[in-house]
């Protein structure tokens, strides 16, 4: 039976490169996967196709997906014309619960598994819609581990400003990737209860 992956982490964990691994895995197997990935970097607005990019620069070409896709209906279309063997999801954390349900609905009812990654909390350390859900629905919990500066696990996202201070309050989705840090829970608090103060 086909199951609902969910691979989660705090940012610069790699996600991203492991879902472009697993996708060439299937690919040098002769097998047909769809990647899809969130509308929320870059694309211009009736954009069907976007590119999902690594730190270490693989890239591949992915469909998007918006909060009003119905990724259900997209996918199974594209599995009558032509098989899929697995669908890909990056920026998972930015679906809708709709759309999560949707993606259980793609391995339960048309047998493909589908393999989500992305963010498990945002800078405020509270969970994003699509992330839990996932985690709630998910077959298969996977976690990619990254860093703290201290050398711990880090588990926590921390934004930062243009002058690298820890920023405590605004919108959920901040598309800048480079004003995120990864922290363990620790220091994670510690520079939020500091509010403005730098992290080093």
């Amino acid at each position: 039976m086909s199951k609902l992956y969910f691979t989660y982490s705090a940012m610069n964990a790699g996600k991203s490169t492991l879902l472009l691994q697993a996708a060439y895995n299937y690919r040098e197997r002769g097998m047909q996967v769809m990647l899809w990935t969130a509308s929320h970097y870059g694309a211009e607005p009736d954009a069907d196709s976007g590119e999902i990019s690594s730190r270490i620069g693989l890239t591949a070409q992915a469909h998007l997906y918006r909060a009003t896709t119905d990724i259900y209906r997209a996918i199974a279309a594209h599995h009558a014309d032509e098989a899929i063997d697995a669908v890909f999801v990056d920026e998972a954390q930015f679906l809708t619960q709709d759309q999560v349900w949707q993606l259980a609905e793609i391995g339960d009812g048309l047998q493909i598994p589908v393999l989500c990654y992305g963010l498990r909390t945002d800078f405020q350390g509270q969970l994003f819609e699509g992330s839990a859900a996932l985690l709630a629905i998910a077959d298969n919990l996977k976690e990619a581990k990254t860093l703290c500066h201290c050398g711990r696990k880090a588990t926590m996202t921390a934004r930062l400003d243009q002058d690298g201070n820890v920023v405590t309050a605004g919108a959920q989705v901040g598309i800048a990737k480079e004003v995120y840090v990864s922290l363990c829970r620790k220091h994670w608090k510690e520079a939020v209860d500091k509010g403005s103060a730098t992290l080093l």
